[in-house]
């Protein structure tokens, strides 16, 4: 029996091996300990903050994290985009907190009702909130009845946001009709925020214990002291449609691909000008069917770039060029309607991109008309007008040296040899001349 025993053993021993190595591969695949998902918000609220606020919610539920942590840092946005946000956040299976920070950050406009929605609204030292009353897509005041319309649907948001949170609904609401700010300290007393925090940690310190309401009701503890905080960055994909989105630069990639499509116009099969300004446009026009753009503002773009393209083929002493800057300069200007200031085209933008196109079309077109004036007309031509010599007596035809050449000429009336001669016209190969009186 021993000696069967003592048969079986190394096998025995080998299994025994791959199920240690099972079992110790299965506990390194397991999270050791939960964390804390982090994600960073320093931007305008638009379609791209929306998709990376969506996607730190589906990576937390996905990593088991034990909260989303938002710190952000805006001066407003779309409402669109808000609202969108505001859905994500009370629906997330994650508690997510919601953080003003650094010192001298804000929560704008739209940022507001994201801290609102928040199951934990926090600010850091030296921060503020609010002023969310909406604005016209281009920041001016809405007529009357608009006004109250979107006055109404905007503070029926706030108060569901802030009754459902437990924070006070009044105050919040005031935040809209009222566009009221409020400092860290003003908003933790009057209950619009839960904790002014300097750090992450210390957040999570005063957090401890404390109990936390949920957007259905429920109330539960979060004890957060000591969690590893992991950050989730944006995608490549992310951070180049953020890019995009910033006004300025979609008005800037415009400009470079009329420039390019400029110059290719008028040098024909230079390739490269038209390949990269196609690419700047179409990324361009990514952007801008994302953001809220003025089709008068398009319009004027249009006729800036058919006035430049005149003006390379009409000679209008630089009147067209001058209009298409004027054109260029506008809509870049109005093109996007934003809500905020940040997001809408500045005026040294619109200026640093009109004007030197202007200037360059102008300069070549200048060129061009010194160039046209001075041409000198080569062949028989240019002959017209030469005084030349008669090699012989013009009788009335006969021999003539003109521009260094000796031509058969005819001429209107008896010429002697020697005389100076003027070039009337050109005959195929003969020349008719004038007899010209010496001074």
């Amino acid at each position: 029996m021993n000696a069967l025993f003592d048969k079986f053993r190394p096998l025995r021993s080998r299994r025994l091996r791959i199920l240690f190595c099972l079992a110790a591969g299965l506990s390194f695949a397991a999270p050791t300990s939960a964390e804390v998902l982090k994600i960073v918000i320093n931007d305008t609220i638009h379609p791209i903050t929306d998709e990376y606020i969506g996607r730190g919610i589906k990576q937390a539920q996905q990593d088991g994290a034990k909260a989303l942590l938002i710190e952000i840092n805006t001066p407003g946005g779309m409402l669109d985009s808000t609202r969108s946000i505001v859905e994500k956040l009370v629906a997330s299976p994650v508690p997510v907190i919601v953080y003003v920070t650094p010192s001298g950050s804000r929560a704008g406009s739209a940022g507001m009702f994201i801290l609102e929605a928040g199951d934990v609204a926090a600010m850091a030292p030296g921060t503020n909130a609010g002023a969310a009353h909406p604005v016209g897509a281009s920041g001016e005041k809405l007529n009357d009845v608009m006004n109250t319309k979107v006055e109404n649907d905007t503070a029926a948001l706030m108060r569901s946001i802030a009754l459902k949170r437990g924070r006070n609904v009044d105050l919040a609401e005031s935040t809209v009709r009222e566009s009221k700010s409020f400092t860290e300290q003003e908003a933790l007393s009057k209950n619009l925020v839960d904790y002014v925090a300097s750090s992450e940690q210390d957040l999570f310190q005063q957090m401890r214990g404390k109990k936390i309401k949920r957007f259905d009701g429920t109330t539960f503890t979060l004890d957060l002291v000591g969690e590893p905080v992991r950050q989730l960055d944006m995608t490549l994909k992310l951070r180049l449609l953020a890019l995009l989105m910033n006004p300025n630069i979609s008005f800037a990639l415009l400009g470079i691909g009329i420039f390019a499509i400029y110059a290719e116009i008028n040098n024909p099969g230079t390739v490269l000008p038209g390949t990269v300004g196609l690419i700047c446009i179409v990324l361009a026009g990514f952007a801008l069917n994302l953001l809220p753009i003025s089709y008068a503002a398009v319009a004027l773009i249009l006729t800036a770039f058919v006035l430049f393209a005149l003006e390379a083929k009409i000679a209008s002493h630089g009147v067209l060029g001058i209009g298409g800057v004027v054109a260029l300069t506008l809509g870049g200007l109005f093109l996007v309607d934003g809500p905020i200031p940040e997001m809408r085209v500045h005026l040294s933008t619109a200026l640093a991109i009109s004007l030197p196109l202007g200037a360059i079309t102008v300069f070549l077109m200048t060129i061009a008309l010194k160039a046209r004036a001075g041409k000198h007309i080569s062949g028989a031509e240019g002959l017209v007008g030469e005084i030349g010599t008669a090699q012989s007596a013009l009788t009335p035809g006969g021999k003539v040296f003109v521009h260094g050449e000796i031509w058969d000429a005819i001429a209107s009336s008896n010429v002697l040899e020697g005389s100076p001669v003027a070039v009337k016209r050109v005959n195929g190969l003969r020349l008719e001349v004038d007899g010209v009186k010496e001074a």
